[in-house]
């Protein structure tokens, strides 16, 4: 039978085991209570500020050769100004579709990332001001991909596959050629 280690420190998010018995019990019988946060800190993509004033998103998992939608949240950013687009920067592996003021403060963004290769894949995008010259700010978007045959990853909230680009594999093909 497994015991569970009590510890003084507190994590914010996750797993929380109460402290005094419960009046459920577990199958074993002996007493279970077990707490799971709302919103688990890993459940959701994370927008970090960096030292320079740009950001980077944290997308968690995702597979190789799936198309994603990504939507996330950045802080208010008062230099940008009430008109922001994306910088004129081509990048053949994600776009911003769409941004939006939040009434509570900051932009929600929403883009297009295309998971081209395994590993962990770093793409860069650029909010501009339309009024103010000269003021950016870049996203960096960090996920860990996954190569395509091996399993499904849970997406974080604010990330869902809009698609699939088939590979071609010549080993699975019923044409057999000419003989």
């Amino acid at each position: 039978m497994a015991t569970a280690r009590k510890s003084s420190a507190v994590k914010a998010g996750g797993v929380h085991f109460s402290e005094e018995p419960a009046a459920t019990t577990g199958a074993s019988g002996t007493p279970s209570h077990v707490h799971f946060d709302e919103k688990l800190h890993d459940s959701v993509v994370m927008v970090i500020p960096q030292p320079d004033g740009n950001f980077m998103v944290k997308v968690g998992f995702l597979k190789t050769q799936h198309k994603y939608e990504i939507v996330f949240t950045l802080p208010e950013v008062p230099a940008l100004g009430k008109d922001v687009c994306p910088a004129p920067v081509p990048n053949p592996h994600i776009r911003i579709t769409d941004i939006n003021h939040v009434p509570e403060g900051g932009l929600r963004v929403t883009c297009e990332y295309m998971a081209h290769q395994e590993g962990v894949l770093c793409e860069e995008v650029v909010l501009v001001s339309e009024t103010q010259e000269h003021v950016s700010v870049g996203v960096k978007i960090h996920a860990r991909v996954m190569d395509s045959h091996h399993g499904t990853p849970m997406l974080l909230e604010g990330v869902r596959c809009v698609g699939v680009e088939l590979e071609y594999d010549s080993e699975q093909s019923d044409w057999q050629g000419f003989d």
